[in-house]
């Protein structure tokens, strides 16, 4: 193939080797993180998941950016929005947002053909302290994970890193969905769980693009498929959270694309 357009490993993973190309996800992922910057004033108790919805798709829009999310295997929306119980992939809706519910919100923008993939946790008005404990061990967990990303480690001490620390606070780490591949694709290879055994897995090299995004649960971890096909939830209806950045290794260790401008990746700071 081209070398201007990368290899691919034997894993079946693509390494962007040129600066060009971390420009691209940069420039994409910038636009992803400020509007999840910009959300955040809008959610409070008393409106919908569809008003939020509403707001991202306008700004994806004026932002000179589209949607990967719109059409992508049926899908309609701009947003997942996963309220409280709601693990992943939760259709914006008219369900009005209550005092204390803690909500995901999860966007990916195509910019000039590259993909900005990024969520992460949101409250609504006063945060209770179960909540609050979950969102901070499930911020944490994302980075102790990122901290495994470098040149030589494995996708496996990404996952045990986290596993670790998650099961430590007596939490459960979600094993049925993960992290992936992204660049110029959506979800490419590889699949980057959030458990497993240190040393196991692919390789890390420099180059590699993909997201880290831990959904970690107060109770059970499993999860069941609503009836609409996308909305996954908690089994035992436990409260569930998810943070996820997206990365790349780089020669000494890892650039993070989607750190927040404003500072405001986690809900209890800015």
């Amino acid at each position: 193939m081209d070398e201007a357009q990368g290899r691919v490993t034997k894993d079946g993973i693509r390494i962007y080797n040129t600066e060009e190309d971390f420009d691209g996800i940069r420039a994409a992922c910038a636009v992803t993180s400020q509007i999840l910057d910009e959300v955040a004033d809008h959610v409070r108790p008393g409106i919908t998941t569809m008003d939020l919805e509403t707001f991202i798709r306008k700004r994806v829009e004026e932002l000179g950016t589209t949607s990967a999310t719109i059409g992508y295997r049926g899908y309609q929306h701009a947003s997942c929005i996963s309220v409280n119980h709601v693990v992943c992939h939760g259709i914006p809706g008219e369900k009005v947002i209550k005092d204390g519910d803690i909500l995901n919100i999860d966007i990916t923008v195509i910019k000039d053909g590259w993909f900005g993939d990024s969520s992460r946790m949101y409250v609504a008005g006063n945060l209770t302290r179960k909540a609050e404990r979950l969102i901070q061990v499930t911020y944490d967990a994302l980075m102790i994970g990122i901290d495994q990303v470098k040149p030589g480690n494995t996708f496996g001490d990404i996952g045990h890193a986290i596993q670790k620390y998650v099961e430590g606070n007596r939490m459960s780490v979600v094993r049925d969905f993960c992290g992936h591949g992204v660049g110029r694709v959506f979800h490419a290879p590889p699949n980057v769980l959030h458990y497993g055994r240190a040393g196991s897995g692919a390789v890390l090299e420099e180059g590699m693009i993909f997201t880290i995004e831990p959904m970690v649960n107060l109770g059970r971890p499993d999860t069941k498929v609503l009836a609409d096909d996308w909305t996954a939830v908690t089994r035992d209806k436990s409260l569930s959270a998810q943070f996820e950045h997206c990365v790349g290794v780089t020669a000494d260790g890892c650039e993070i694309f989607t750190l927040s401008a404003k500072n405001r990746f986690h809900p209890t700071w800015g």
